[in-house]
Parts: C-alpha cells; sequence; structure tokens
C-alpha cells in the first residue's frame, strides 16, 4: 500500500482563485487523514474522499489559513447529509473552545462535541490513527504550534505546519522519507515564525530527509524561486506543492 500525500491548498494567508490555504491529505490503504483544514480545502478534500469516511483530522495550529474549514465542517457533520460519529480532531489545546467561540450563537454553547471527538496536541503525543502512526512535536511560531511526523509500514512523511527553523522539526524529521516544510518568508528577521526557502533547504539537509516538498511559500515568492532558493541549501529533490499534486511517500 502507498502512503501518499496529496495537497489541497498552500495558499497563505488567504486562498487564491486556485489554490485554497494549507491543508493536505494523508492516505495508506484505507485510511485517510485531512492533515490542516485551512480556508477552501473542505470542498477539494471531497474530490478524494468523503467526510464520511475519514478517519482523523490533524491540525497543527489555529490560524485561520489552517484551521478555518473546520467551521463548515461541523455545519456539514451535523445539518448536513453526512451521517457518521464524531471525528477524530488532535489539535492544539483550547481548539474546543475556539470553535465554540466562533459556531454559538445564542446562550447555548454550540455542541462542538458532536462533531468532533478532540484530543488536545503537546510535545511529544502520538496516536494510531488505522494504519498510521503519528508523532507530533511542538515548533516555534509565536502561539502553540505543532508539526507531525506520519509512518506507514517503514514509510514516513513529515510535516513542518508553521514555525521558525528550529531543533525540534529537525529531529522530528530525522531520516524521513518526504519533508513537507514550510517556505513563506522572504528574507530573514530578528522575529521569524517562518522559514525561508534557505531554512526548508537546511532544515532538509540536517535532518537526512530523503526529498523535500516547499510548501505555504509566502506571496512575495513565486514557487520556482522558493524550489530554487531550497535547492542551493539541499542536495535532494525539491519540489512544491501545488495544489492538486499528489506525492508518494518512499
Amino acid at each position: 500500500m502507498d502512503l501518499s500525500l496529496t495537497v489541497l491548498g498552500c495558499a497563505t494567508p488567504y486562498p487564491s482563485t486556485d489554490n485554497p490555504c494549507s491543508g493536505y491529505l494523508v492516505s495508506h490503504g484505507d485510511t485517510r487523514v485531512w492533515m490542516d483544514a485551512g480556508t477552501g480545502t473542505l470542498g477539494p478534500l471531497q474530490r478524494h474522499t468523503r467526510l464520511e469516511d475519514l478517519d482523523a483530522i490533524w491540525i497543527s495550529h489555529l490560524h485561520a489559513d489552517h484551521s478555518a474549514d473546520l467551521l463548515t465542517a461541523y455545519y456539514a457533520l451535523l445539518f448536513a447529509d453526512v451521517s457518521r460519529p464524531p471525528v477524530p480532531l488532535y489539535g492544539p489545546p483550547g481548539i474546543a473552545d475556539r470553535l465554540a467561540g466562533f459556531l454559538t450563537n445564542g446562550p447555548v454553547r454550540s455542541p462542538i462535541e458532536d462533531a468532533f471527538a478532540i484530543t488536545e496536541l503537546h510535545d511529544g503525543h502520538q496516536a494510531t490513527v488505522g494504519s498510521l502512526r503519528l508523532t507530533t512535536a511542538a515548533v516555534e511560531h509565536g502561539i502553540p504550534a505543532f508539526g507531525v511526523r506520519i509512518e506507514a509500514e517503514g514509510r514516513s512523511l513529515t510535516y513542518s505546519g508553521d514555525t521558525a527553523a528550529c531543533q525540534s522539526l529537525v529531529e522530528l524529521a530525522r531520516g524521513t522519507d518526504v519533508l513537507l516544510c514550510e517556505a513563506e518568508s522572504t528574507e530573514k528577521t530578528p522575529d521569524m515564525a517562518h522559514h525561508t526557502p534557505e531554512d526548508a533547504g537546511e532544515t532538509a539537509s540536517q535532518a537526512g530527509a530523503g526529498r523535500l516538498v516547499v510548501t505555504h511559500v509566502g506571496r512575495f515568492l513565486s514557487p520556482q524561486e522558493a524550489v530554487a532558493r531550497a535547492s542551493a541549501r539541499y542536495a535532494g529533490q525539491v519540489d512544491h506543492a501545488a495544489p492538486g499534486t499528489t506525492f508518494t511517500v518512499g
């Protein structure tokens, strides 16, 4: 069985006409995980799987370009034609109250837990979802934020979420087959909260990753520029996470 990554979108900080915000589908056999639910990703998700067939949702952090489509998924799960038990949802601390704060429109709190079976992430959190093993590590983004390593049958995919370059991501990605790494920043600043493309290349190189896929490329960079700049710091294959692309891991 292939371990695969399908890019639903990678735009930041808002969707473009042909590119939703950050969202990915990780698949292995019959197991399906929606990894980040950025603005506009629920639509293309349904080209590949139904909400009924998801095994879990994993959210790196609570910025809207990574989590906003949880709001529309909530309505689909409770008030439309989708019939299933609550979807396991792994997300940062406080995710349930954050969703309820938006979705509650009266004196009674919206029943978030009827749609999602929520587990709050922490550094070192591990979970088994179907045939997949998920290991989470805290990363550096100025708010609670996480990266994840997903493994199946000896193959591994590591996703940075949003983060400045940090040792915890290097360790999480050590020896990974594919590193999906953000490259939002055009240049270094004193208060970095993202990778530059060069940072992404260096992270992949330090981790010994087998392949680098740059994603979440900022609006002042083209994908081609990001790939070229990352390639200057990493000797392996570098690709861009173009929406609609499926990568086979390993």
